[in-house]
């Protein structure tokens, strides 16, 4: 049975790897995309560059305590988040919730009550509507999201690779032209030779992942496929 969380992206901010690879394990078995950082600096450099749907935080973190992570995130308008900490005062509660937690789990848990905490909070953020997703091998494509991950590896790509990939996951198996990708990927302000090094970089971070292939075609196109 597909998951509320299949596919949702979460960043755990633990630096006791026991506990990080409790809440891995089982968010795992929910399917969702898991990035896990050991440091509030950390925790704020993945949440900007992975863009992360829900945020598992720690409070007792090297560098940068999970309260100034929280602060923040918040000031940046970041995702929503769940602190996850030993601090179970009333006071620290009430600290966690003023600077915009979304809910307050205190440890030791029950990692089945995180799971469900963690689908009420995107229940109520409406952040489980179902995404456009392009699926080819291992690739998916989030059409909504602007992301593209392989298995569970995140593809760290620019605008335009992922324009290109986008456009040749949507026709795969069949050959794209230099020219139409310049259309529906580069706006039409390129010349048809000027898509071969955003190629180029796409094939090196595709081809070292999954069970993908980017073919070229002579001089005609290119084709993305899968293989067994």
């Amino acid at each position: 049975m597909e998951s509320e969380l299949d596919g949702v992206r979460i960043l755990i901010v633990e630096d006791e790897p026991a506990i990080a690879d409790i809440v891995d394990v089982f968010l795992g078995r929910e399917n969702a995309l898991r990035l896990i950082a050991r440091d509030g600096d950390d925790a704020l450099s993945a949440a900007a560059y992975w863009r992360p749907q829900l945020i598992v935080l720690d409070l007792k973190l090297p560098k940068r305590d999970g309260y100034a992570v929280l602060a923040e995130l918040r000031a940046r308008g970041g995702p929503p988040v769940i602190i996850l900490s030993a601090l179970g005062e009333d006071v620290d509660k009430l600290t966690g919730f003023r600077l915009g937690c979304d809910d307050y789990l205190v440890k030791p848990f029950n990692p089945l009550e995180l799971i469900a905490r963690a689908k009420a909070v995107l229940r109520r953020k409406n952040l489980l509507e179902p995404s456009r997703i392009v699926t080819l091998g291992d690739l998916q494509v989030d059409l909504d999201r602007h992301v593209a991950s392989v298995g569970e590896t995140l593809l760290e790509l620019t605008p335009t690779e992922f324009r290109i990939l986008r456009v040749l996951a949507e026709r795969a198996g069949r050959l794209v032209s230099r020219g139409q990708l310049v259309d529906s990927a580069m706006d039409g302000e390129a010349f048809d030779k000027s898509v071969n090094p955003h190629i180029s970089r796409l094939r090196q971070k595709l081809e070292t992942l999954g069970n993908l292939r980017l073919v070229s075609v002579r001089s005609e196109g290119y084709r993305l496929e899968a293989f067994q």
